[in-house]
């Protein structure tokens, strides 16, 4: 997003950053290490259908797998999991940049969500059409943790597609592995 200086005057600049931004040396220590450490970007969603953009997503292998993930307790996904016990996740690759921002309330969705682009029922959730892995589990346990809610599940059903180049955060952008 680019904003403009108000009012307009000749030379007004137009910025690639947006000028109402806290300045980094004003933020957190613990937000500043957190934009340092890149992170996988995943779509969770719930019958409902509710979903969110997360990118504090864990896999832990072991009998059962686990995921653990960090989410908003204020989002619409939180309700719809915690009542359907049940949720899944799909990691989004460089081509979903536009559905990561639409599910993180960055970008404009008029109609809902899930309005306008395809999705395919499972028993977890809704999964993108396109997005050939996925995992769904079973919710187990959530708490409070800093200023998020720490979701605790047991890998119920995972499907394994090709091994496309992930969408990553880093630094407050999505960016994409170097080959």
């Amino acid at each position: 997003m680019f904003h403009v200086n108000h009012p307009p005057e000749p030379g007004a600049q137009i910025h690639g950053t947006d000028p109402f931004a806290v300045p980094d040396e004003a933020r957190s220590p613990a937000r500043r290490l957190r934009g340092r450490i890149a992170s996988a970007v995943t779509l969770w969603t719930a019958p409902g259908p509710a979903g969110l953009t997360v990118s504090t997503t864990l896999v832990v292998d072991g009998e059962p797998a686990r995921l653990v993930g960090v989410l908003d307790d204020e989002s619409d996904l939180w309700p719809a999991a915690r009542s359907a016990g049940r949720f899944a996740v799909a990691p989004l690759t460089s081509a979903h940049r536009q559905l990561a921002d639409r599910f993180a309330g960055l970008m404009p969705a008029p109609g809902g969500l899930f309005k306008g682009y395809a999705f395919r029922d499972t028993p977890y959730g809704p999964v993108p059409a396109d997005v050939a892995t996925w995992v769904g589990c079973r919710l187990d346990d959530a708490r409070e943790l800093g200023w998020g809610l720490l979701v605790e599940a047991t890998v119920e059903t995972v499907e394994l597609g090709a091994d496309d180049d992930p969408l990553v955060h880093f630094r407050g952008r999505y960016r994409q592995l170097g080959h």
